[in-house]
């Protein structure tokens, strides 16, 4: 259960993530790595391996994993949603 748990919030840390960089945010332009194609690759690679290591945690036995996703996702949403509705 963990696992579908934290895949479903990996879905949606990626399609937050790929809003909040197509956004065209002023944030996003004074950052230099994420201007590039190398920059976002590396960012959404990130993004990934976070994702990875809780599967891989999660299998192993860390149920408490979940919940620790649970909360890095409630976070990214929270920071998305501070970007795309302009109040940073």
């Amino acid at each position: 259960m963990a696992w579908i748990i934290i895949f479903i919030f990996g879905i949606g840390n990626f399609a937050v993530h790929r809003a909040v960089m197509e956004s065209g945010h002023p944030l996003l332009g004074r950052m230099a790595f994420t201007s590039g194609g190398l920059g976002r690759r590396l960012a959404f690679g990130s993004e990934f391996l976070i994702l990875l290591a809780a599967l891989a945690l999660a299998s192993n036995g860390w149920l408490g994993i979940a919940w620790a996703y649970a909360v890095y996702s409630a976070l990214n949403g929270i920071s998305a949603w501070l970007i795309l509705t302009g109040r940073i």
